[in-house]
């Protein structure tokens, strides 16, 4: 599958990083495509309270059939430039993030 990843995608000691830009407060969560060098999320919740960030985890763990506790915000808590840890070794389907475009 490594011929297929995107460029906003690495290889991490324990699994898998992906650079992501997030929008907060969207009508609903759902991959918007390329930002940059990043994978553009847009999660429905506000940006307020950690809620935004736990939508971010919650969403990018459904689209790739991860347990929420495998999925940790690396950098960017507080920015909407965000690094996530993915924690497994097997290399997720990213072409899930355009094949699931909401949730």
């Amino acid at each position: 599958m490594g011929a297929h990843r995107p460029p906003w995608v690495g290889r991490a000691k324990t699994g898998w990083r992906i650079a992501t830009w997030v929008q907060p407060g969207a009508r609903r969560s759902e991959f918007a495509g390329v930002h940059g060098d990043c994978v553009k999320i847009r999660v429905q919740a506000p940006a307020v309270d950690n809620k935004a960030n736990a939508a971010l985890v919650r969403f990018v763990a459904e689209v790739l059939d991860l347990r929420p506790g495998q999925v940790e915000i690396e950098a960017g808590h507080g920015s909407r430039r965000k690094s996530l840890l993915l924690k497994t070794e097997e290399e997720p389907d990213w072409s899930r993030f355009s094949d699931r475009a909401e949730i």
